[in-house]
């Protein structure tokens, strides 16, 4: 029953992943130093998967949910012991029932600058071994499409599953991808590095993938879903169940956290040295000066062309080589009202983090020098 449910999510309709490839592949492209870094970097959500009366999937002698939850609490308290400006929340600390909504909503309602799943792995077959990272996207093959629905079909313990599932039709899968795009570059960076580090202990690589975890589905910001083994492979299943073992994963997971948040905190910091230092400072005439109100959208390095459909609908984006950085601006206009309302409009798209900038004769002053300019 779960199954044919979980194909109506994420069916293999060709003409559309072509297309969307096309455009997600801009969209990555272009946010490799993106808007969602604009902000410091302040909290992880950490998910240990199932709970309570749902064990997951078992191993002779082990359980899914309590595997997951032993790596999750150990991951967290490596961030807390090492990363002081971090703050660790958890979807939950003990054996209980968490619905996949609740554990989206406590990651969203957060704030979360990432998204941590952890999980364990199963097979029909007893063979199969390895880890895997999952980021949010169509399936490519039968298997992925599998383990998707095995991990997503605590839907079934919850109430109005039914009702849930009807609202993810391929169409708002893809539409959601497509809104998420933002985060899906840093979510790949991390999930690359969660295997990286994996691969250092010995672990075998099987490498980062995508499917329609509703889980990753309903949360905003960059998200993984791991698989740290199969509990259905005799040695990993021996691996797993011991406590020194399940340390050396969150030790791992935690490295790879260590050197994304390393990596987002150098575009943070460079984002907000290049947009301090571009401020003009000479004594600005208020005679005949062109006073304009912009919206930056994004800074990065990377260039893409300004179409609305790189820009979640937005339109007339405007395009400013600043150094080594492209920026991009929205709402162009000499109303300081008017730009406000434009920037109610990107933030409601998705731009969260955009912000108002003032510009005299084009060159860029202070927004509160600008405002007092216009209003003469």
């Amino acid at each position: 029953m779960f199954l044919e449910k979980m194909t109506l999510i994420t069916p293999i309709i060709m003409h559309k992943r072509i297309r969307i490839l096309f455009l997600v592949s801009g969209a990555l492209f272009f946010f490799n130093s993106s808007y969602s870094q604009g902000k410091k970097f302040k909290t992880v959500v950490i998910d240990a998967g199932h709970g309570g009366h749902d064990d997951g999937c078992s191993g002779t002698g082990s359980k899914e949910k309590t595997i997951a939850l032993s790596i999750a609490l150990k991951l967290g308290k490596l961030i807390e012991a090492n990363d002081k400006d971090v703050t660790v929340d958890y979807t939950r600390k003990t054996d209980k029932f968490v619905t996949l909504d609740n554990r989206a909503k406590i990651a969203n309602t957060k704030k979360a600058d990432l998204f941590i799943c952890i999980h364990a792995n199963a097979n029909a077959k007893s063979s199969p071994y390895g880890t895997e990272t999952y980021v949010l996207g169509l399936h490519k093959t039968d298997e992925q499409e599998e383990i998707a629905a095995r991990e997503n079909s605590v839907i079934e313990l919850e109430e109005n599953s039914s009702r849930t599932y009807q609202k993810i039709t391929p169409e708002k899968l893809i539409a959601r991808t497509m809104q998420l795009s933002a985060y899906l570059n840093q979510s790949i960076s991390f999930a690359s590095e969660i295997q990286k580090e994996f691969k250092k202990i010995g672990r075998k690589d099987r490498g980062v993938k995508q499917a329609g975890f509703v889980v990753l589905y309903k949360t905003t910001m960059p998200s993984v879903l791991i698989e740290t083994g199969f509990l259905t492979n005799s040695k990993e299943n021996a691996f797993l169940k011991s406590s020194a073992n399940q340390q050396k994963m969150a030790k791992a997971i935690y490295e790879a956290f260590k050197t994304y948040k390393e990596k987002r905190d150098r575009v943070y910091n460079e984002i907000r040295k290049n947009s301090n230092s571009s401020i003009e400072k000479e004594e600005i005439s208020t005679s005949g000066s062109r006073v304009e109100f912009k919206i930056q959208l994004a800074s990065s390095t990377n260039k893409i062309e300004p179409k609305s459909y790189n820009f979640k609908g937005l339109r007339d984006v405007e395009i400013k080589k600043d150094g080594k950085y492209y920026r991009y601006y929205y709402g162009n206009t000499s109303s300081y009202n008017s730009v406000q309302q434009s920037l109610k409009t990107a933030k409601a798209k998705g731009y969260k983090d955009a912000f108002l900038m003032g510009f005299v004769d084009g060159k860029r002053v202070d927004l509160k020098e600008a405002i007092k300019l216009g209003n003469n």
